[in-house]
């Protein structure tokens, strides 16, 4: 259905776009620990330390996904002017991502989620526990002005917007109102991944929501393909959106337009899943980039779907890089 070298070709075609990532910044920090016996204070591992590592979470994780996929990435949001909003903006600069768009706000922690991972060295890590710290309410109004200013300065030449929102509050609504107004006149992209609220959102070109998002959106239940078909027309109509790419872990993808049929796309790769954090990241990232490109929708969704059966093979928040993903194209020797 769809050309290895046309989609080889839009691969090739990253490198020219420019992509705005507009959204909640976190750092995913990983604290790793060998089990070495059982507490006498509780029923709980005692882990031996070590080692630590800080990655780019959230909208973060995104610009380093377009990044790696050799489009020019642009973040615009919020960091705290504290350790781990430093650590961010260190990994930004050390790959070559412009901070221009980041604002640092004292007073405001920077999101932060914690994993503590427990394994030795020749034994899968496997995550014990979870600790998020979070910023206790969203941003002030100046703080918003900033930010929007700051977005329209960036915006002006861009060929697609990223919104990344987990609730944090750089994905405002008087935020995304910013989006569009900036990008409609240039007929930029605009692809929405919401965490909690996706409804907030309406007029973008594209979104991108899990199986169990569409679930909660609509309150069905989703057993099979005819219930996806008519769950997510109703979140597309809901959403005023050109498309909508809902990912169903080992099921695939299905595709919505609005002038068109559903288009159900399978699993690529193994199912044989190593880690998904992140996942949705990667889809988004590389959808969005693909239609800037040129791709059509089925095309790009096709690239997304090959570039999240890569990154779920990989430990941790990962990114996919246009060689892996043309390496996975040519091994397919066709595409759905």
């Amino acid at each position: 259905m769809f050309p290895v070298n046309r989609l080889q070709a839009a691969v090739a075609s990253f490198a020219g776009r420019s992509v705005v990532i507009v959204g909640d910044l976190i750092a995913d920090e990983y604290l790793y620990g060998k089990p070495a016996r059982i507490s006498r204070e509780a029923p709980v591992l005692i882990l031996k330390f070590t080692g630590r590592e800080v990655r780019l979470g959230g909208a973060a994780n995104a610009t380093h996904n377009v990044h790696a996929l050799g489009a020019r990435a642009l973040p615009v949001g919020v960091l705290g002017a504290d350790g781990p909003g430093g650590e961010v903006s260190a990994l930004f600069q050390a790959a070559g991502v412009s901070t221009d768009g980041i604002l640092r706000v004292p007073g405001r922690p920077t999101p932060m989620k914690t994993r503590i991972m427990a394994g030795g060295y020749e034994s899968t890590r496997q995550q014990v526990v979870r600790l998020d710290r979070e910023p206790p309410c969203g941003l002030t109004v100046d703080v918003e002005d900033r930010l929007i200013a700051r977005l329209r300065e960036i915006g002006a030449r861009a060929d697609a917007f990223v919104v990344s929102d987990y609730g944090y509050g750089a994905a405002s609504p008087r935020v995304f109102d910013a989006v569009l107004e900036v990008a409609r006149p240039r007929r930029a992209v605009v692809a929405v991944d919401s965490r909690y609220d996706l409804l907030r959102f309406k007029g973008m070109t594209a979104a991108t929501p899990n199986e169990p998002e569409v679930e909660a959106l609509t309150g069905a239940e989703l057993p099979d393909d005819r219930a996806i078909e008519k769950a997510g027309r109703a979140v597309l109509e809901r959403l005023e959106a050109g498309f909508l790419l809902v990912t169903r872990g080992s099921r695939g993808m299905a595709l919505f337009e609005r002038e068109g049929p559903v288009t159900f796309m399978p699993i690529h790769g193994s199912d044989q899943i190593a880690d998904v954090t992140g996942a949705g990241d990667t889809v988004i990232s590389t959808f969005t980039v693909s239609l800037a490109a040129g791709a059509s929708p089925g095309e790009a969704a096709w690239l997304a779907n090959v570039a999240g059966g890569v990154v779920v093979m990989k430990r941790g928040t990962a990114t996919v890089s246009p060689g892996e993903l043309s390496q996975a194209l040519a091994s397919d020797g066709h595409a759905l």
